[in-house]
């Protein structure tokens, strides 16, 4: 994959680059960790420039962060509802727990959007809870821009300065990337297990 993506940036620039960037966001296995750096390579060889790079990247991640957006608006609340009114029963979450998870991110949503964008795979999937939570389309936009940019900057500005050992960058990033997915599981894991354990208790004591 890794080939196919920078022959693709070779052969079409700045607007190469903001496909991908756009596509990453859409398909997080297209990754960022390669694009990046390699623009950043680019522009010693090239005549692309540092800031058409990262601008290039910045509007592609916001083309992507605004369709999952929406696509996370069109899974809104009471859609989930109604999808928890005929599974809850299997999947053990009641409508309370939906607004729960609602007015967690109502209050705390801002901020998360802002640093799970520099986080691997996250980084693109927060914008799908963002859109369902109903947050406002402009903060929405400020606070994925600036996380998006800082991203954007400090993987171009690296893969600038290693040059042609750009690709040293990409093989450390893939470790931050799989130790983040590591604790990503396993914060899932212990999540399901507390939240199961919680209802568990719940229904004996009803019983």
């Amino acid at each position: 994959m890794q080939a196919w993506i920078t022959d693709f940036m070779e052969q079409f620039g700045y607007f190469g680059i903001f496909l991908m960037l756009a596509f990453e966001n859409i398909f997080p296995p297209i990754p960022s960790e390669v694009i990046l750096p390699f623009g950043g390579f680019m522009t010693t060889t090239t005549n692309l420039t540092i800031p058409g790079v990262i601008i290039a990247a910045t509007l592609g991640s916001l083309l992507g962060a605004v369709i999952l957006y929406y696509i996370g608006r069109l899974l809104d609340v009471n859609r989930l509802e109604k999808i928890v009114e005929r599974w809850g029963g299997l999947l053990r979450i009641s409508k309370k727990d939906i607004h729960k998870a609602d007015a967690w991110f109502d209050k705390y949503g801002y901020w998360t959007v802002l640093f799970c964008r520099m986080v691997p795979l996250v980084r693109s999937l927060i914008s799908i809870p963002a859109g369902m939570s109903g947050m406002k389309f402009g903060v929405f936009m400020i606070f994925t821009t600036i996380g998006t940019l800082g991203w954007n900057l400090l993987l171009v500005l690296i893969g600038a300065a290693l040059g042609e050992s750009w690709e040293d960058i990409a093989m450390y990033m893939d470790m931050y990337s799989n130790v983040v997915y590591v604790l990503l599981a396993g914060g899932v894991v212990i999540l399901g297990y507390l939240f199961f354990r919680k209802r568990s208790r719940k229904m004996n004591t009803e019983g």
